[in-house]
């Protein structure tokens, strides 16, 4: 029997479009003979729809809204053991049931949808899915705290500032004096937790550094600064697995004609629109064979450290002047899966997704084993008329 496998994609995030070219990618390479697929498209107003139009990346660029009419708006509904994709809304003396989800397959970017809302909200209705779980998903997107952890666990990253959009609006010039104590310029100034290089700016100066930091809180209540690696190469490598097993890539460099690689670098280069796997870069990099173990070997550790499970993407800087390599992120979902840094291996696009979902049944074999619950009758005694209630209490 086939596999019942809910591919969802889009959602209320700045990635939306290229989230979009990373699931039809995945699911013309699936598998048809192992997976019955149910195209899940999640509108920028956080809408679901299927339809067989979301297989044809030619459906997207007419207007959304026709596109969208070709669908059927539907909900994930759970019944007894199994979650149903039901039509909404629901239309009587028919069946509003299209089919029924054995696993769940999230190829989302950016926030809203990778951070673990989504992977939540699967949670939640308790559907098995692929990737990162809901807490390494939200330390993953957020810049701050991802440094924090590898930082603790002795992973090198570049120090760093990180100012709100109260700061800001209170006291601008007391944040960039601040940023001036703290680091010499240039500075790299990047939305705390956004993807695909939306809103990060270098900074050479103070004009600069003013733009930099208007740009970045238009995206997002936080950002994050850090000094500018000037003799910079940015080497990237996939990761395969979960906190038990996981192994590397190959190492990708991405060639950019700016100093950072941009939006427009990295999906706006290509007319094909490949996403990531259309991308300039230079695979296998060019590194010493030392450079590329030390690599390997610490988006490994990456991974493991941050909880990660499937296929996530850790982005390196290597400071060729002082000849020193820095985790810069992690991208849990990344653009295409990285499924090119693994064909290079000899592991086919279709390999790599089978292994995705069985990492994803696994875990859902893991948790079963969990208890979530216990007997209690806590409950039994509790009266809420005319007393403190659960403010008495001294549990």
């Amino acid at each position: 029997m086939k596999i019942k496998l809910a591919v969802l994609f889009g959602g209320r995030s700045v990635e939306h479009e290229i989230s979009i070219i990373s699931a039809v990618q995945a699911m013309a390479s699936l598998n048809k003979d192992k997976y019955d697929i149910i195209p899940i498209y999640i509108s920028k107003n956080n809408q679901f729809y299927t339809g067989e139009c979301l297989f044809d990346i030619d459906s997207y660029k007419q207007d959304l809204k026709k596109m969208i009419s070709a669908c059927d708006r539907v909900i994930i509904v759970n019944e007894g053991d199994r979650a149903y994709v039901v039509k909404y809304p629901q239309k009587r003396f028919r069946n509003n049931v299209i089919d029924y989800i054995d696993v769940a397959m999230p190829i989302v970017h950016g926030t809203n949808v990778e951070d673990g809302t989504l992977q939540g909200f699967l949670q939640m209705h308790n559907i098995p899915y692929v990737g990162c779980d809901v807490m390494s998903s939200a330390v993953g997107m957020d810049k701050y705290v991802m440094k924090t952890v590898l930082k603790d666990n002795g992973i090198p990253v570049l120090d760093c500032k990180v100012y709100t959009s109260f700061d800001y609006n209170n006291a601008p010039e007391k944040m960039v004096s601040d940023v001036e104590g703290a680091f010499e310029y240039p500075v790299i100034v990047k939305p705390i937790n956004l993807g695909s290089s939306v809103g990060i700016k270098k900074a050479s100066n103070r004009e600069q550094l003013e733009e930099a930091l208007e740009l970045g809180f238009s995206f997002s209540t936080k950002v994050l600064i850090e000094p500018c690696v000037v003799d910079l190469r940015e080497i990237n490598c996939a990761v395969l697995g979960d906190s038990e097993s996981a192994q590397a890539s190959e190492c990708e460099e991405p060639l950019n004609g700016d100093e950072i690689l941009s939006y427009e670098d990295k999906y706006m280069g290509s007319p094909s629109s490949k996403g990531m796997s259309g991308l300039s870069r230079q695979l296998p990099a060019k590194i010493t064979p030392q450079q590329r173990e030390q690599i390997r070997e610490m988006a490994v550790k990456t991974f493991k450290c941050l909880g990660c499970s499937g296929v996530s993407r850790i982005d390196f800087m290597m400071d060729t002047k002082e000849d020193k390599i820095y985790v810069n992120e992690i991208n849990t979902i990344p653009g295409s899966l990285s499924f090119y840094l693994w064909e290079v291996l000899g592991m086919s696009y279709e390999k790599l997704l089978d292994e995705m979902v069985s990492l994803a049944l696994k875990r859902d074999r893991e948790l079963k084993t969990l208890h979530f619950s216990f007997e209690t009758n806590v409950l039994s005694g509790v009266s809420l008329s005319g007393a403190k209630g659960a403010k008495g209490s001294k549990m």
